[in-house]
């Protein structure tokens, strides 16, 4: 009977694996798995960055509208002795002024709240885009927009 050690089996293994894969240019699978994996966090980070992005253009957009439709507020007020739409009136008495004659929606697709008299302060009138959500409220992106808290864009 043949003696055979553990060493001695090990070199025999080595040999035969270096034997049949001389010359291979493939990938294995545990390798394409982990290019897989890496991949898939790059995309993962990429994808999250993105989407922030698109947020914060979405808010700046909606302050920038908001700022529009004051802008056509006050040509209202020009032409009306110096008064703003009420409440009950609302943006469509102003609609005239705005692009196309239809009043602007925020980037989520709501409607402004408009309130006039304002009650925050000495402002005549209140604009509010209640954010992604639609909801009163929130943090983020679901937060409220609110006119007299914009302040100057041009910064």
């Amino acid at each position: 009977m043949p003696k055979f050690s553990a060493s001695r089996l090990v070199a025999r293994a080595r040999l035969a694996r270096a034997g049949s894969n001389r010359g291979r240019l493939g990938l294995t699978l545990v390798e394409i798995m982990v290019v897989i994996a890496i991949l898939g966090v790059l995309m993962t980070v990429v994808a999250v960055n993105v989407v922030s992005s698109l947020q914060d253009g979405y808010v700046d957009t909606t302050k920038l509208q908001i700022k529009k439709v004051e802008g056509s507020l006050q040509m209202y007020a020009a032409k009306h002795r110096g008064k703003y739409p009420t409440t009950s009136e609302g943006l469509q008495a102003a609609s005239k002024h705005f692009e196309g004659n239809r009043i602007p929606t925020d980037s989520w697709g709501n409607e402004f709240q408009y309130f006039s008299p304002g009650t925050h302060g000495e402002h005549p009138y209140e604009i509010i885009s209640l954010g992604r959500d639609g909801a009163e409220g929130g943090e983020d992106y679901d937060a409220d927009i609110k006119s007299w808290e914009i302040g100057d864009l041009s910064e």
